[in-house]
């Protein structure tokens, strides 16, 4: 149980004074973890549902999705590892099942033509934009929330993406907080505080991105500025 009703005392205390009517045994940061299991849960099943009848495991489809987003570029194996967070004989596997479904090729890295980049093929690209449409369940859910709180989860899950970025646990996201087109609070209207410099438009937070075609990452100094003001 995570919490104790009134009077209820804790195992292995004997007498005493009266428990609080209502103590947690585990921190908000553990129920937090919980949640965001759940969530992630779902998500799994339903990469599983999704890839399994077209022949993929869900690493492989999210291999392809990567490959085919809009705006990339071909792609190393040891980028294609970085961004998915496995390692490398994972991602090489990865792209060796799709080669041979005909899914992506391999030819020379347009950066460096001495080393070998991955690219979707057409039907790799139709096959992409099919399994990163999101289910309608998950969409539905995320529609019961408010303006309000739609944004206040944005904020929130920038700032633990940002925190697993910082540690290395993932592979950098073309977010907002990290462009330096991004100008954070600088309006006046709540509603649409901060600016994007590229488009010259203001915006707010729950337009934020987490993977934008147009991203330019800020240097690491900049970057450490427009967060902070991002948090103000």
């Amino acid at each position: 149980m995570s919490i104790r009703a009134r009077g209820e005392r804790p195992p292995g205390r004997g007498g005493g004074a009266e428990s609080p009517p209502f103590e947690d045994v585990e921190s908000v940061g553990e129920r937090t973890l919980v949640a965001l299991s759940k969530i992630g849960l779902a998500l799994r099943e339903q990469a599983w549902r999704d890839s399994a009848p077209r022949g993929l495991n869900p690493t492989q489809a999210q291999v392809l999705i990567v490959l085919a987003r809009p705006g990339a570029a071909p792609l190393r194996l040891s980028a294609i590892a970085r961004q998915l967070g496995v390692n490398a004989p994972t991602a090489s596997d990865s792209v060796s099942a799709l080669e041979a479904k005909g899914l992506v090729v391999k030819g020379a890295d347009p950066k460096d033509g001495r080393a070998l980049a991955v690219r979707p093929t057409p039907e790799g690209r139709v096959l992409a934009r099919e399994l990163s449409e999101w289910p309608d369940v998950l969409l539905e859910a995320v529609a019961l929330l408010d303006g309000e709180e739609s944004a206040v989860l944005m904020r929130t899950l920038l700032t633990v993406i940002r925190g697993l970025q910082e540690r290395g646990r993932i592979a950098p996201a073309r977010m907002c907080v990290t462009c330096r087109y991004f100008r954070p609070h600088a309006h006046t209207d709540p509603a649409a505080p901060h600016h994007c410099a590229l488009v010259d438009a203001p915006f707010g937070d729950r337009s934020l991105r987490v993977d934008c075609v147009d991203h330019d990452p800020a240097d690491p100094q900049a970057a450490a500025r427009l967060w902070e003001a991002f948090r103000a």
